[in-house]
């Protein structure tokens, strides 16, 4: 079989389960720092007085650049903006919010 034949066949992952341990020491070492992180995040968020606030923004950038693939370009200046005042908002703005809420 040539080259080019074997490259067609494309990825053909092991039969489950796996023979090899993936509870190393390494990867348990990385669980227990990714922990302390979570902790730590958790911790901070207590102090927002509005959770919310910090998620919403989140989704909203989210939903910004999602929207960029299809060529709807707008800033989070008007994105943010929009939340205050939603009078006059461009047609960007418009799609954004709109994925945003779907």
């Amino acid at each position: 079989m040539s080259q080019q034949a074997t490259d067609l066949r494309g990825y053909i992952p092991p039969n489950l389960p796996l023979t090899q341990t993936l509870e190393t020491r390494a990867v348990l070492k990385k669980a227990i720092s990714a922990n302390v992180a979570l902790a730590r995040l958790n911790g901070a968020t207590a102090l927002i007085p509005n959770q919310a606030i910090l998620i919403n923004s989140l989704i909203l950038q989210e939903a910004k650049n999602s929207s960029e693939i299809e060529n709807i370009i707008t800033t989070h200046d008007d994105l943010y903006r929009s939340m205050i005042d939603q009078s006059n908002l461009s047609q960007a703005v418009k799609e954004v919010r709109y994925t945003q809420t779907t």
